[in-house]
């Protein structure tokens, strides 16, 4: 953190020290000459902070958005701590990625200068790739760590700084405090190399890399006589992403009929000029496009890739006419069920598999996993958590086929060990040929795992609050009640009192992972891993209900994630809604702390 003593002139003083893009310095010289010292405060105060989900950000000036500055000093701080904690580092290389957002190809070749700098081998993907390749580029060719440049399904503003490390998953602690130590201690850009991609030392693994990846792929398909037979009709839309030519090589290596594009969504287009927020997970208003392109082209199947493609949904016309849209928790256990039955249809022991799930993610798969004897086991929020657990189990033997997360996040096999958007689109167009095949709809297929292992309804969502003090403040009040007071270092030195009801519903125990306390323990220490950093609590109710509330990493939002099991759908939606009403309006106060509606597309 920058000292606050230090008067904002001198920080903008010493951007322009050390920036060399003539367009980021001109925007710090505007504001210091209008004398605009909250935007100066806003971008310069702070630096932008490297976690577990490394950097993500707006594109503009100032040390606390993502910038090639900002950029470098990252990426200088990574290449030293690679450097120190991975053995033969220099020879086993980096592997660079990007998308097709703006300054993303900018970024990359600037990160690829700094490690060339220090003779570390550079792998870079010259053309744009789906954030799966850099994990799979990092298994494959036994990299020291992996970079990939994009923010995902953010808004076109911001721009991020994914990594990976020398197992092909992304960074957990301690890792990440050391990198940005070593971040803070190496600001002084040592390079500065835009013409990075030219250098001959450089190595471009793409024509390696991508054919091995859909290799592996090919594993997935067990189908693929059946899959070319099929007349079901599937339209796609790459949300102006990267995810097309992916998603047109897995339909071919899965022996399908071409896929029907949503032409307005289908180029890279980092204007994102269709859609308000480029996230499928965003609502139906996000495929409005693509369910015109199926109407027209007759089709009842859409599926859709974030701008990265590592995530992946669903949507598929009923009888009615009405379009569904699956929510990640049951195409997650949609997923699940089929990679189960798809496992012993093989013929292999299932004594040792193994499911996982985010912790905010459904009960149901636990049920399945209890139901059908097999090992589940639930991890802290992020893919970083998913992959690592992943890799464990495997060392004490177990077969990991399934991981995701409610956020349509979904990992099948050990292709990568992180959400894979286009081995999901693969798989899950196999399973639907399968069940249309036999005359069943994708939701009739949902319902009969519902009444095989009991009905689930969620309700999850977000408010949008940009004020720290905020947040803290409603945490805290839910830990302490409405005027807790803190000390001088500004923690709270007594035990927490949680709300005994919400609503009328009682409390049954609390977990929560920001304080490390949990009411259900005798020790009261939460069996999962505590991040102070970062706040998030769950409440257990007697009725069944379980719900937790948690900042986001990469976003200026407060998520909750609710569900309810039930004997009937129509009860369990019933409740979770109205749990819902009375959580949001006792725990979270919209009004009185100012918080923004997430706007439904």
């Amino acid at each position: 953190m920058i000292a606050h003593k230090t008067p904002i002139a001198d920080l903008a003083n010493e951007w322009l020290r050390l920036d060399q893009n003539p367009e980021t310095r001109k925007e710090i010289s505007t504001l210091l000459e209008a004398n605009n010292t909250a935007e100066l405060e806003a971008r310069l105060r702070h630096r932008i902070e490297f976690g577990t989900a490394g950097l993500r950000a707006a594109m503009e000036a100032g040390f606390s958005r993502m910038n090639d500055l900002t950029v470098i000093q990252a990426s200088q701080g990574l290449c030293l701590y690679v450097l120190d904690n991975v053995p033969n580092a220099k020879e086993r290389g980096v592997v660079i990625g990007h998308d097709h957002r703006h300054h993303s190809n900018d970024f990359a070749r600037l990160t690829a200068g700094v490690f060339l700098s220090k003779g570390v081998k550079v792998y870079a993907y010259k053309d744009l790739v789906h954030t799966p390749m850099v994990p799979f580029g990092v298994k494959s060719l036994n990299a020291a760590c992996g970079i990939m440049i994009t923010a995902s399904h953010n808004p076109k503003k911001d721009n991020g700084y994914k990594v990976y490390w020398e197992n092909a998953c992304q960074i957990i602690p301690p890792h990440d405090a050391g990198i940005a130590q070593m971040i803070l201690d190496n600001l002084e850009p040592w390079v500065w190399d835009y013409k990075s991609f030219e250098n001959p030392a450089l190595i471009d693994p793409t024509e390696k890399l991508v054919p091995a990846y859909f290799d592996e792929v090919d594993s997935l398909c067990i189908a693929k006589a059946d899959n070319a037979a099929s007349d079901t009709k599937f339209v796609y839309t790459a949300m102006h992403g990267v995810g097309y030519p992916f998603a047109t090589q897995v339909f071919e290596r899965f022996g399908f009929k071409p896929l029907i594009p949503t032409k307005e969504q289908i180029q890279p287009d980092p204007e994102f000029p269709t859609v308000a927020f480029p996230n499928p997970e965003e609502g139906k208003g996000a495929l409005a496009l693509a369910f015109k392109a199926a109407d027209e082209a007759g089709a009842s199947v859409v599926f859709a890739n974030d701008p990265d493609a590592d995530r992946f949904t669903v949507a598929e016309k009923q009888k009615s006419g009405e379009w569904i849209l699956f929510t990640g928790n049951q195409i997650g256990t949609m997923f699940a069920c089929n990679a189960l039955d798809n496992w012993r249809s093989s013929g292999k022991s299932d004594a040792k598999v193994a499911v996982l799930c985010s912790t905010v993610s459904s009960n149901m798969l636990a049920k399945v996993a209890k139901t059908e004897g097999i090992h589940w086991e639930d991890t802290l929020t992020g893919f970083k958590w998913i992959g690592n657990r992943a890799i464990d189990l495997e060392k004490e033997g177990y077969d990991v086929i399934f991981g995701y997360e409610e956020a349509i996040g979904f990992m099948l096999g050990d292709i990568v060990r992180d959400k894979d958007g286009v081995s999901a689109l693969g798989c899950f167009a196999q399973l639907a040929a399968r069940l249309y095949k036999n005359g069943t709809l994708i939701s009739e297929y949902l319902d009969s795992l519902y009444k095989k292992y009991g009905y689930f309804a969620s309700a999850n969502s977000y408010f949008i609050c940009h004020e720290q003090e905020t947040i803290d403040r409603i945490f805290n009040k839910m830990r302490f009640g409405a005027s807790p007071q803190a000390d001088e270092t500004g923690r709270f030195s007594f035990k927490p009192m949680y709300p005994t009801h919400i609503g009328s519903d009682k409390v049954s125990n609390v977990r929560d992972l920001t304080l490390g306390f949990d009411t259900s323990k005798k020790d009261g220490v939460p069996t999962l891993p505590v991040s102070p950093s970062a706040q998030m609590i769950t409440f257990y109710l007697e009725n069944g209900c379980v719900f937790t509330l948690r900042t986001s990493g990469t976003e200026p939002k407060i998520k909750y994630y609710l569900e309810v099991s039930a004997s009937t759908q129509e009860e369990a939606e019933s409740q979770a809604k109205a749990i819902e009403t009375a959580m949001c309006s006792q725990l979270l106060e919209p009004e009185a702390n100012g918080l923004q509606y997430r706007v439904v597309a």
